[in-house]
This record gives C-alpha cells, sequence and structure tokens, in this order.
C-alpha cells in the first residue's frame, strides 16, 4: 500500500540519517591534542544540513564557481554529507591546491575547523581536504598521490587530510613531506605524524626540531610529546632555549608529555 511504502522509505532514510551522524560524531571525538594548532573538529554536525544538503553533482559545479567563498560553501557542505559524497573525490582532489582567502563563517558554526583560531581564514582548498577526510578511505589513494602535487597547497592539504584519516599507509608520504622545500607542508608533516602514532619517525622528528623555521619546530615537538618516546628527551631539553617563545612552550609540553 502507498502510505506503508511511504512510512517504510521515511523510517529508513531517518536511520541512514542518525548512522551517518554517528559515524561522524564518533570520528571528531578521536582528535590529537596538545597543540594549539591542531586541527580539531566542533563536537557535532547539523543533521538538518544532511537532509537540506544540495545534490552532489551540484556541489561539484559549485566547486569550481568564480566566487571563493561559493567554493569553500560547496566543500562545506560535501563534509556534511560525508561518504554519500563519495562521487566528487575527483573534484575535491583538484580544488586542493585553491589557496583563496575566505572567511571561515561562510560555512557556519558547525564546520571542520582547522585551528582553535577563529579569526583565521579559510581556503577552498582546506575544505576540500576536510570533505575529503568526511568521506573516509575511499579517499586514500588519491591523497596518497596528491601528496606529490606540484602545489605546495596542495601537498600541504592532501598531507593533513592523511593525517587526519589515521591510516598507517600514509607514514610514508608524511616522511617525505617532512623534508619538503616549504615551511607549511613540514609543518603539517609534522603534525600528521603525530597523530598517525609514527613511531618510526621519531628520528626524522628529532632533525624537524633543527628546522629553520619556528612553526616547524614547533609541530615536530608536539608530535614528539604525541608520540611519548624518550629518545627525543635531550634534543626537546635543548629546545628550552630556542630563540621563539613559541617553541619553547611546546617543548615544555612535549617534555611533560612524555615524562621527564
Amino acid at each position: 500500500m502507498p502510505c506503508v511504502d511511504l512510512f517504510k522509505a521515511t523510517i529508513d532514510l531517518l536511520w541512514s540519517i542518525v548512522g551517518v551522524a554517528m559515524t561522524l560524531v564518533s570520528s571528531l571525538l578521536h582528535q590529537p591534542s596538545g597543540f594549539a594548532d591542531t586541527p580539531v573538529a566542533t563536537p557535532a554536525i547539523v543533521l538538518a544540513s544532511l537532509i537540506q544538503a544540495p545534490p552532489v553533482d551540484d556541489l561539484v559545479t559549485k566547486l569550481s564557481a568564480a566566487d571563493p567563498a561559493e567554493r569553500v560553501i560547496a566543500a562545506c557542505e560535501m563534509q556534511r554529507l560525508g561518504s554519500d559524497a563519495r562521487r566528487a573525490i575527483p573534484a575535491l582532489i583538484e580544488r586542493l591546491a585553491d589557496g583563496s582567502p575566505v572567511d571561515p563563517m561562510v560555512c557556519g558554526k558547525d564546520r571542520y575547523w582547522w585551528s582553535k583560531d577563529i579569526d583565521r581564514q579559510t581556503t577552498p582548498g582546506e575544505e576540500a581536504a576536510a570533505a575529503l577526510v568526511a568521506i573516509g578511505t575511499d579517499a586514500l589513494a588519491p591523497l596518497l598521490m596528491s601528496a606529490r602535487a606540484p602545489q605546495w597547497t596542495a601537498r600541504r592539504n592532501a598531507v593533513w587530510a592523511l593525517g587526519a584519516l589515521r591510516d598507517r599507509r600514509a607514514i610514508p608520504p608524511a616522511l617525505m613531506a617532512l623534508a619538503d622545500r616549504e615551511p607549511p607542508v613540514r609543518r603539517v608533516a609534522a603534525w600528521a605524524l603525530g597523530a598517525l602514532d609514527a613511531d618510526d619517525a621519531v628520528a626524522a622528528l628529532i632533525d624537524a626540531l633543527k628546522d629553520p623555521d619556528a612553526d616547524v619546530r614547533a609541530q615536530a615537538a608536539w608530535a614528539l610529546g604525541a608520540l611519548r618516546d624518550r629518545r627525543a628527551s635531550d634534543a626537546l631539553a635543548a629546545l628550552l632555549k630556542d630563540a621563539s617563545p613559541r617553541v619553547r612552550k611546546q617543548a615544555a609540553w612535549a617534555l611533560g608529555a612524555i615524562g621527564r
């Protein structure tokens, strides 16, 4: 009967929405801690957006809009769709290099935050990376390839997404990115190695404590603290005399995390 079929379809849709929401919340509860610029997420995603989000094909079209704010909004909508946006993976990968600055509030307060600094502008590339993380393992292979992209913004965003996916297959490209010629890529690579619990990266992270870029040194210190490997204790102690207050603060935190 038509009424019975409609009722059953409605129940199936509600269960599907609940399942997606539970998966998203579970993934958001496993974010690394200890560093102010570590990618974090808001504790919940608005369920209404799952119902009202435009079709994926429309969002793919908007990813190429002339207005960078529209491109950001499209990527944010795909974050909310999660695995249902998997067919948009190629378009999102292509967007990783897009570094156009945009006010993050165009996506609303329920977006996936890269940083606790709410005044920091976002980019279509960063939001595309977050959407790929929300899609899940299906995005892993193209992200591994993007970690070697010619544009440094694409490499940085891809490595961040690989770390956020928590798949240890991302450790080799993250190690390679730790030696990238661009400091922002090296900084995100250090975070990714800590997030991936890459014990085999301790030696490389200790070397990164001597990086000429203070942000890279600070992020490497965070990663070593997250790994809690005593082999890093002496190098971190030496960092307490670093010229950068931020690096000194992060080194002190790491030593405390290690237990020295």
